[in-house]
């Protein structure tokens, strides 16, 4: 069985990308959320091997929710997923925890890239 990933965007189109990326390439998609508070009310129900998280989402952001993440799991993996020119975002991200980022659009084999370095 692949690692089980929770996909975190707004946008219905960038996570139906993003899960078609990582079925085909064997991880499990367990879990979609569309703003930060239902990725935190996710993660606790799911216990995902990791989230791919946007940043710039309504109701709370992702980095806020990669902070509440890490408070209910501080070995949370997350990778943030953030638009060109958002890379003062990007640093508070990776200070607040983030493994990684990838940049929209996506590319296939960043993504992968990404989730297997943040993996082991």
């Amino acid at each position: 069985m692949g690692k089980q990933i929770l996909i975190v965007d707004d946008a219905a189109f960038m996570r139906m990308m993003i899960k078609d990326i990582l079925t085909k390439n064997g991880f499990e998609v367990v879990g979609e959320a569309s703003d930060g508070a239902e990725a935190v009310e996710q993660y606790k129900e799911l216990t995902p091997d990791l989230v791919t998280m946007d940043i710039t989402m309504p109701e709370m952001d992702g980095i806020t929710a990669l902070k509440q993440i890490r408070e209910i799991n501080s070995e949370a993996k997350i990778i943030m997923c953030s638009a060109m020119g958002q890379q003062a975002m990007v640093i508070d991200a990776i200070q607040a925890g983030a493994k990684d980022f990838i940049v929209k659009p996506f590319q296939a084999d960043r993504v992968i890239e990404a989730i297997q370095k943040a993996l082991n």
